[in-house]
């Protein structure tokens, strides 16, 4: 009998271990946090063919600054205009303004504008800064499923300390699905679209700066 309880007992412990291990790890814990990333397929246009930048031509990249509310890595979504929730399970890697950074100095390389294009922080000495404030990753389920991503940018002459431009972007994207990951879907989506027309945008300014002088 001994040697049968023993027996049961032991069963008992892997069953139990077993259902634990179920419920903490696998597909089946629809709980666990998802972490998503920022990297969008980018198609920007060159401007070499019709400008050739200048030998010292440097161009820096500011860090985005995000709205208060979106200044995080959690996930922001909206039921209705100007009432922010977060998505619980759902967060990105980093913050959208920090993961945007690396992304601008990528999109602004490819258009051949300048020969240098550094981020900040750095000891570099710019000819021209980028400056990207109020920028706003979110996704909305007003009558359906999208995502909007806006900024307003600023490209500024160093040297001469002014402003050469400034406009207001904004994107919207809709989303495939109705949850999370139809909202990075469509971000992404959003960001490639949103740096190619900033990179349009900087390639006519400095055409007309150009011509101008």
């Amino acid at each position: 009998m001994s040697t049968l309880s023993s027996s049961f007992r032991g069963l008992f412990i892997v069953v139990s271990l077993l259902a634990l291990y179920g419920c903490s790890i696998g597909p089946a814990n629809r709980n666990a946090p998802h972490t998503y990333l920022l990297d969008p397929k980018l198609s920007i246009t060159s401007f070499a063919r019709n400008q050739e930048p200048a030998v010292s031509t440097t161009l820096l990249v500011s860090a985005p600054r995000a709205q208060p509310a979106l200044d995080t890595a959690r996930m922001a979504y909206l039921l209705r205009p100007h009432e922010v929730s977060y998505y619980a399970f759902n967060q990105w890697a980093d913050t959208p303004s920090r993961m945007l950074a690396p992304l601008l100095a990528q999109a602004m390389e490819r258009t051949g504008l300048w020969r240098v294009v550094v981020q900040t922080p750095s000891t570099v000495r710019a000819d021209y800064r980028l400056d990207c404030e109020n920028l706003v990753l979110e996704q909305e389920f007003f009558s359906l499923s999208r995502v909007r991503l806006a900024l307003h940018a600023q490209l500024i002459d160093v040297k001469r300390q002014s402003v050469m431009d400034a406009r207001d972007f904004e994107v919207f994207e809709d989303a495939p699905s109705d949850d999370a990951y139809g909202g990075v879907t469509a971000a992404n989506r959003a960001v490639a679209k949103l740096l190619g027309e900033l990179a349009e945008w900087t390639g006519a300014v400095m055409e007309s700066t150009a011509a101008t002088r």
